[in-house]
């Protein structure tokens, strides 16, 4: 096969090194390695620019593919997306993960609606894994048209710096709008980290091979299997409620809480310029992989919002696809009001959430730190949605909603005729809170299964999901499609 490159930096790889530097040494198996096009006549080249492969990481298989920007610009011809259907077939009959490497101008011209048609089988086959497989795609240059959409239905996309997206590209878009842009202004990682499109980026090539390895290292190798434990490793020697004030108001970051229970301090967080207001991460737990998420008061101070809402949902998806139990940290004051969120479809979103939390059959496991009012409380994987665990610190309040707007409504005609109404309303909503909003009445009304101590929190939810570890999970066919 003609692997021959055009010169490249030192930080990228070709696509047959893509592939090696993913896999362990000498694994690698290629796939219709010397295919030829039919309608490409004298230009044909053996492998019409794609390298498919099957390989191993870390001992356990996994299929693998890498499209080749020497070649007429990686673009997508008939067999070149036979070869990629081929090997995600092979993906699906052999139960393991497949990466892909996508680098390419979209669909091939001079193949026309043939190119076009080896797109749609590739979508196919993406939507035929999906759930059953873990898939992950590292877009390592331009991407456009179906180079942008095959991507976009993986679970988890990964872009280097040099990297771009785009249905359409800058001359395009120059020509139909008449706006002038560059393909990093247009849709480099900068853009697609805060869009969601994108979950993480790496710095070059060989990061982003690391950075799929560490990735494979939570998943399993299918829907239907256990993910790898591994030997529990004791979190640093820091107090879980020493990163959380106790001023309602202030903010902090809850990574710091999360790194305190999880197995040596260490998240793998996916999304992380996008709704910054919620935390999604990997993690293990007593050796488990497990999910994290959390409201991350850093961020709007930790307010449910479209975004927000959205992002979790979609990685609640991914970790029930996949058998991995969710471990939820809450404290927020509840979905963001305004105008703006309603005419966004919040509504909707939020929807996206509370189904995901209530179809998930993993088990999972909840801790209200500090506060968890309106509907939020029920949207963060609440009791009553069917969370196997509830436990709240002991400071933690719940409600409908706030105590002083609690008050504005229970104790509006009191509040007025005070002699001095702030001080009254600040009085009365003191006593309503300590009445309704404490995690003992909470705990006492089994809205919440017990009150514990900051400190058990780590040693309680290992507990609990090592108990839940031996219950057989029900078996439901499902899809991790886009949300």
């Amino acid at each position: 096969m003609n692997l021959a490159l055009v010169p490249r930096p030192e930080e990228e790889l070709g696509p047959l090194g893509r592939l090696e530097a993913l896999c362990d040494p000498g694994s690698i198996q290629l796939v219709r390695g010397e295919v030829l096009s039919r309608r490409m006549g004298e230009r044909t080249s053996a492998g019409d620019g794609v390298v498919g492969a099957t390989g191993r990481v870390d001992g356990r298989a996994i299929a693998c593919f890498a499209q080749d920007p020497s070649y007429l610009g990686g673009s997508l011809g008939e067999a070149h997306a036979d070869t990629i259907c081929q090997v995600l077939r092979l993906a699906g009959r052999a139960r393991i993960p497949v990466v892909g490497f996508v680098e390419s101008a979209g669909a091939r011209l001079q193949e026309g609606v043939a190119a076009l048609g080896g797109y749609g089988r590739i979508f196919r086959e993406h939507v035929a894994l999906s759930g059953q497989v873990p898939q992950i795609s590292v877009v390592c240059g331009a991407s456009a048209g179906g180079g942008s959409y095959a991507p976009a239905l993986t679970d988890v996309v990964v872009m280097t710096r040099r990297a771009s997206m785009f249905l359409t590209g800058p001359g395009v878009v120059a020509e139909v709008t008449g706006e002038q842009v560059d393909a990093a202004t247009l849709g480099g990682p900068r853009v697609h980290e805060r869009n969601g499109v994108c979950q993480m980026v790496a710095d070059s090539d060989l990061d982003a091979a690391w950075m799929v390895r560490d990735l494979l290292d939570y998943l399993p190798q299918h829907a239907l299997e256990q993910p790898q434990r591994w030997p529990t490793v004791d979190p640093p020697g820091v107090l879980p409620d020493a990163a959380v004030p106790d001023e309602p108001r202030k903010v902090y970051d809850v990574r710091d809480v999360a790194r305190t229970l999880v197995d040596g301090g260490r998240l793998l967080e996916l999304n992380a310029r996008w709704g910054r207001n919620m935390v999604t991460a990997f993690a293990r737990l007593d050796g488990r992989a497990v999910g994290v998420v959390a409201n991350q008061p850093r961020h709007l101070g930790g307010v449910l919002n479209a975004d927000a809402a959205t992002k979790a949902a979609r990685f609640v998806r991914t970790c029930d696809a996949y058998g991995l139990p969710l471990v939820v940290l809450v404290d927020t004051p509840g979905f963001l009001p305004g105008v703006g969120q309603e005419k966004g479809g919040i509504i909707r979103h939020g929807a996206k959430l509370v189904h995901a939390f209530a179809a998930a059959t993993v088990p999972r496991v909840t801790v209200v730190l500090r506060k968890a009012f309106g509907g939020a409380f029920i949207a963060m994987n609440s009791r009553d949605l069917g969370a196997d665990l509830v436990v709240a610190w002991p400071r933690a309040q719940m409600g409908v909603m706030g105590p002083q707007q609690a008050v504005d409504l229970v104790r509006r005609r009191d509040i007025a005729a005070a002699e001095d109404p702030p001080r009254a309303r600040e009085r009365f909503a003191a006593g309503y809170a300590e009445e309704h909003q404490t995690a003992a009445s909470a705990a006492a009304e089994g809205i919440i299964d017990e009150v514990i101590a900051p400190s058990a929190t780590r040693d309680r939810l290992a507990g609990t999901l090592r108990t839940l570890s031996t219950s057989e999970r029900p078996f439901r066919p499902a899809r991790n499609i886009p949300l």
